[in-house]
């Protein structure tokens, strides 16, 4: 026989297996396609974090530049930069060939006739064509950012703008203050970028707005380096670490980070890459396996425990003159074909749920059909899974000795400790991790939701200051108050929920010059602890009307108090950069930023400067015809802009999102996990009632109870459910202790949530193995001892 006619052969043979054994064929099936659906998704997803950004030709010799300094006794690092780091990096040094500034932006408005569209985008310097592969569909890369008054648009914003008419070369305004000409439209860009925009406007607009900042010390800006060919990350640091110190009296060095790491290698401890992205795609990878594995062990346990079944098959083969590797390749070819069934299967569920998947990790990832890439590793995929699956099984099953098996001695072993045993308790332990974890995590989260921030959200909203809105503040403040719509307005330089600037540039009497102390900073105005909620807990709130002296008048929250050291803090003098400011109240804390961290030192300055991004109402009814009046009285001070708002208590609830994600998905992949060991251990306990009906037949005859017999069968499997239990406790507290690491305010891990894991886990085994065992010892035991 030729290897073409064996293979023929084996396929045959493999297909009339299956075909008489529907049921547990079925169960392997769909345990491996629940398994490998959701290693694909995972997989994709960590190709999609992989791929990020790594399109760029250049993108070997991209960097963006970083900050660090030293505060508190640790080294700080961050992104941001000054603005005349740039220019002063392209001037300085030959190495540099290109430098990009870049600066979000939201708040502008593009006009076209009646058309208006709020959306965002990045104010930056003409070469980022020269550092980013971004294709312009029309346009040249090259001078599209040149003139002053230039815009590119992005193919959607363009379509959104100009419909179905060309937009090269057409005016729209901005802020219906200055024309701007489309001067290129931008290919939409990929879901693997970081950057995220709908239009791009020149650098020097930022100069004709008043926002371009000559501080070296003001690091709020984004810039990116393209280093010369040759020119290493490490020699550049050494040249341009100490551009600030010789600009300003500042600490503070820069140094270059490769784009190679921005999304996988971002986040920084005293100085130190410590991880970043990388650390969800190995919880990720790990979990992918884990699912893939937990398939396989369900078809290993399957397959051995059919072992008496096919005993005689094998010896019969054997005597027959089959050798062990045909047999080998017999029972490989079986898996292989469950294999390649099940990823059929399972690329029909990913594609059904790959919609629910992008919502839940913020992604947009495709399954990639037209790649032959693509197949190729999916038959790979199979392929490494079919043999996973079907390797043990196969080197047991073939090794029966045909002696034993023909004269009717062949026996399973019913040892302390079996393969099939090892199988079900790790099948059982992953199960048992995924739900202790996902039980914790979602403590936390509901720990933190609950957690008092100090600001008083109910019918607190904030609308973002654009346009005319500042100039007619006091406008619409007053018309506001006097309609009844609301009971307090005040305005701040960011919500009252993000943290958009902090400093440690303030000294007063008594500080250690020597000591860095960095404060959360909130630029205010009248009626901020009343709008908000706060307390006053000494002195008062700033009050310009009674007080014209408090536009430099300074609140400081309890913690601020407490860093500072401050016993009498009315009154005091607070040295800041440019300015002093008199501490005319105390007032109680509050959490601007990060709910899982915690209070931070907050001052808040008088309005000396009108820097106010965003102006606070709290309703007198949260109502649509409310809202839509107090859009009337917005609309009519600053007519160009839509009334957009938000509520506070939305705001706050979105910080939530990346750990809730982190929840669902592990309640998702929990369930998965049971549902698979479950199928599993329904087809054993099925397989094992099959094989002890005559041990039940005689039992029954001699008077074993219904409940005696059930719980004879059901013992075995509860041994092997508490020993995962055992095994994944630890291995549990061990995972979550180290995540609640993370967070400063945090849950402490009780005891209750193993034993309430415990008895779930018991529970679901029971549940599972009580219908065969139950079966089992209800039937009628002279059927069971008939051919005795």
């Amino acid at each position: 026989m030729n290897s073409g006619d064996r293979i023929n052969n084996y396929v045959k043979t493999s297909c009339r297996t299956l075909l008489r054994n529907k049921t547990f064929s079925a169960i392997n099936i769909i345990g491996l396609a629940i398994g490998m659906a959701g290693a694909i998704l995972l997989l994709l997803w960590i190709q999609n974090i992989y791929s990020f950004d790594q399109f760029h030709t250049k993108k070997d010799r991209i960097y963006q530049v970083y900050s660090r300094d030293k505060s508190a006794g640790q080294i700080e690092v961050w992104g941001g930069t000054s603005h005349p780091v740039g220019p002063g990096l392209k001037a300085g040094w030959p190495q540099v060939e290109e430098t990009v500034r870049m600066v979000w932006v939201g708040a502008f408005i593009l006009k076209k006739g009646d058309t208006q569209l709020q959306t965002q985008g990045f104010l930056t310097d003409p070469g980022f064509f020269s550092l980013f592969d971004l294709p312009l569909l029309k346009g040249d890369p090259h001078t599209a950012l040149n003139r002053p008054h230039s815009i590119v648009l992005t193919e959607k914003t363009a379509a959104r703008l100009f419909g179905k008419e060309e937009a090269m070369g057409k005016v729209i305004r901005i802020d219906s203050n200055i024309n701007f000409t489309v001067t290129g439209v931008l290919k939409q860009l990929p879901n693997n970028t970081r950057f995220g925009f709908d239009y791009l406007v020149p650098w020097s607009y930022m100069k004709e707005i008043g926002w371009e900042n000559d501080d070296w010390t003001n690091t709020s800006i984004a810039t990116y380096v393209l280093l010369k060919p040759g020119v290493t990350e490490a020699k550049a640091n050494a040249l341009i670490g100490n551009l600030i110190k010789k600009n300003a009296k500042a600490t503070t060095e820069i140094f270059l980070h490769p784009m190679a790491k921005w999304q996988l290698w971002s986040h920084f401890e005293n100085g130190k890459i410590v991880g970043g992205g990388i650390d969800i795609v190995r919880l990720f990878g790990i979990i992918a396996a884990f699912i893939l594995l937990i398939a396989c062990i369900n078809y290993m346990n399957m397959s051995t425990a059919r072992s008496e079944k096919r005993a005689k098959e094998v010896g019969i083969r054997k005597v027959a003159g089959a050798g062990r590797h045909s047999l080998v390749f017999q029972f490989i070819s079986e898996s292989l074909i469950i294999a390649l069934v099940a990823g059929i299967l399972a690329l029909l569920i990913a594609q059904s749920v790959l919609g629910w998947f992008n919502s839940l990790t913020d992604v947009a990832i495709t399954i990639p059909y037209h790649h032959t890439g693509f197949w190729l590793a999916a038959l790979g995929f199979v392929v490494f899974t079919g043999i996973l699956a079907g390797s043990y099984p196969a080197f047991y099953l073939s090794a029966f000795r045909p002696v034993k098996v023909l004269k009717g001695t062949f026996k399973a072993v019913h040892a302390m400790v079996t393969p099939r045993k090892v199988l079900v308790v790790v099948q059982f332990t992953f199960a048992i991790i995924f739900i202790i974890c996902t039980v914790i995590i979602y403590r936390q989260i509901l720990h933190v939701q609950h957690r008092d921030v100090g600001i008083n959200m109910d019918k607190l909203a904030f609308v973002y200051v654009k346009g005319n809105m500042s100039k007619n503040y006091r406008l619409i403040k007053n018309e506001l108050l006097s309609s009844g719509l609301v009971t307090s307005v005040t305005r701040t330089n960011s919500p009252v929920t993000d943290i958009w600037a902090d400093t440690d540039r303030y000294t007063w009497e008594g500080k250690d010059p020597q000591t860095r102390m960095r404060f959360v900073q909130f630029l205010s105005d009248d009626d901020f602890t009343q709008t908000m909620g706060l307390k006053v807990l000494a002195g008062r709130d700033i009050n310009t009307n009674l007080y014209p002296t408090d536009s430099t008048a300074m609140l400081l929250t309890e913690s601020a108090v407490k860093q500072m050291g401050l016993q009498q803090p009315l009154g005091m003098v607070i040295k800041g950069e440019f300015k002093d400011w008199h501490v005319v109240g105390v007032i109680s804390d509050f959490i601007p930023g990060s709910p899982f961290q915690p209070v931070a030192p907050i001052v808040l300055q008088g309005p000396d400067k009108d820097w106010f991004g965003a102006v606070s109402f709290r309703l007198k009814k949260e109502t649509p015809d409310v809202l839509e009046k107090v859009g009337q009285v917005f609309k009519k001070y600053n007519p160009d802009y839509p009334f957009e708002y938000h509520f506070t208590k939305e705001a706050h609830t979105n910080k939530f999102r990346g750990q809730q994600s982190t929840g669902e998905l592990a309640a998702v992949f929990a369930g998965l996990t049971i549902l698979i060991s479950c199928m599993g251990l329904f087809a054993l306990a099925t397989y094992m009632a099959e094989n002890r009906i005559k041990e039940v037949g005689v039992r029954k005859v001699l008077g074993a109870s219904v409940a005696a017999i059930v719980t004879l069968l059901s013992t075995g499997f509860l041994k092997l459910v508490f020993i995962a239990f055992l095994v994944a406790s630890p291995l549990a507290w061990w995972m979550m202790h180290s995540w609640l690491q993370h967070f400063a305010y945090r849950i402490d891990i009780g005891w209750w949530v193993f034993g309430l894991t415990g008895l779930v886990s018991v529970f679901i085994a029971i549940a599972t193995v009580s219908y065969q065992a139950l079966k089992a010892a209800l039937s009628n035991p002279v059927k069971a001892l008939r051919s005795e």
